[in-house]
């Protein structure tokens, strides 16, 4: 019967001999999960065979360029095969869903920035349509279609950097520059807008911190004009480049099935074949009055991932020029004090609206007792969704996140079990993780 390496204690400096007992549990996982560790291992010399004299452990991460933040990843190699992998996660770690339960509703708001860094204000949105949700608070429909523009323009950044940086993972270093002269014009739009360019909050319980100025309209009319064309050139390069689509095809492949039992979301599941976009299946702002198409591939491998992220920000385009088409007149905010923040004409000049700016700050929204609520939307990397139990305070009892990057990553470690060493670089940027996220 295989056992997992011992752990012994502490020597006399109160040192460990050789295992530190986060390796021996990671070994232990290695085992447990494949019975691969079949004798004890004793570097010591106690005359017991040594399993690993003839294989290979490798550490990727969790300090490491290729893994996209600090994941470790641990495989066993024989010769340049994969044969078996654990992915050890954690060193993001913050205890966000603690964090949240001692904080008020909007003060958590800043916190959501932080964990898909890439891509914020999707996090503010779904964190204020899960609060919206389980208080019963209604947003004017400016403020809605505000939040539709910046959340598709948050998915068009996101994948950008996906793409630069793929691309640049494997050695095309000039599509890294072009994607980041467009991240760079939408972090302008988002300074314009919000007063940040990177980690924005600018979402309140109830609507929005700030109207669209005309200039910012300007900006993101000019960005939807230039931006599609740049696109179409760039494909006509890399869809043509042989070492890129040699590199992705039939890599790292997931069937629908797979896909679904592993509960990978967002493009790595479109990818995969299963038509499945929360936009369109439980649509949340007025994602059901506009037209897209949900980008599919059936293959299921890393090219099909790459063209289902670049038709998502086709469509991104048509939404951001629909929702311009149509936004509407009026408040940006509930105009109940009780539940969203005075404007700040009120707070400078009245007092009655610095009154219930000091009062919502102090304790803010407060949800019925006993009221729960799941909201999720689409998120760039899939489906991030927030649960949210109230006791009737101005901070919720219990917080539970659904991080699409935690999700993903357990597709990919069964897409490096049995791949070669030289294409982990590609399979980890095509799930597109963020530990941040992953860990929060």
């Amino acid at each position: 019967m295989s056992t997992a390496p011992n752990f012994v204690g502490p020597d006399r400096h109160g040192l460990f001999n050789f295992w530190p007992r986060h390796n021996e549990a990671i070994y232990r996982r290695l085992e447990t999960k494949h019975a691969w560790l079949e004798t004890r291992h004793h570097p010591g010399g106690d005359g017991q065979p040594d399993p690993l004299e003839h294989e290979m452990i490798l550490n990727i991460g969790p300090q490491h360029p290729a893994t996209h933040g600090v994941l470790r990843c641990i495989v066993k190699l024989d010769g340049e095969v994969m044969e078996k992998c654990v992915l050890d996660l954690g060193y993001l770690h913050r205890g966000l869903e603690k964090v949240a339960e001692h904080k008020t509703y909007q003060e958590f708001m800043p916190y959501t920035d932080r964990m898909d860094y890439l891509s914020p204000y999707s996090n503010n949105v779904a964190w204020c349509l899960a609060v919206e949700k389980v208080a019963g608070i209604e947003v004017p429909e400016r403020a809605q279609w505000i939040r539709m523009i910046m959340c598709e323009l948050a998915r068009i950044s996101s994948h950008l950097l996906w793409l630069g940086v793929g691309l640049m993972d494997a050695g095309a270093v000039s599509v890294f520059l072009w994607a980041f002269k467009y991240r760079e014009e939408i972090y302008s739009i988002f300074d314009e807008v919000c007063g940040a360019r990177f980690t924005v909050s600018h979402s309140r319980i109830g609507g929005l911190a700030s109207d669209l100025s005309p200039t910012a309209i300007a900006m993101i009319r000019r960005f939807v004009e230039e931006f599609p064309k740049e696109l179409a050139d760039w494909e006509k390069i890399i869809n043509r480049n042989k070492i890129w689509i040699d590199r992705n095809e039939g890599i790292g492949v997931l069937t629908a099935e797979e896909a679904i039992e592993l509960g990978v979301t967002g493009p790595n599941l479109r990818g995969s074949g299963v038509d499945y976009d929360i936009r369109r299946f439980e649509p949340y702002l007025k994602y059901d009055e506009v037209d897209f198409n949900i980008p599919i591939r059936t293959e299921g491998d890393s090219l099909a991932r790459y063209f289902v992220r670049m038709e998502e920000m086709k469509e991104s385009v048509r939404i951001i020029r629909q929702c311009l088409e149509r936004l509407p007149e009026g408040p940006i905010r509930n105009d109940n004090a009780k539940l969203a923040y005075p404007s700040k004409e009120e707070v400078y000049y009245a007092m009655e609206g610095m009154i219930h700016d000091f009062l919502y700050t102090d304790v803010g929204v407060c949800p019925p007792k006993g009221a729960h609520s799941y909201h999720a939307i689409e998120a760039p990397k899939g489906e991030l969704g927030f649960y949210i139990i109230s006791d009737g305070t101005g901070n919720p009892w219990r917080v539970r996140i659904k991080a699409p990057s935690f999700s993903n990553l357990q597709g990919l470690e069964y897409m490096m079990e049995g791949a070669m060493i030289g294409d982990m670089v590609i399979l980890i940027g095509t799930v597109d993780p963020v530990m941040g996220e992953a860990d929060k």
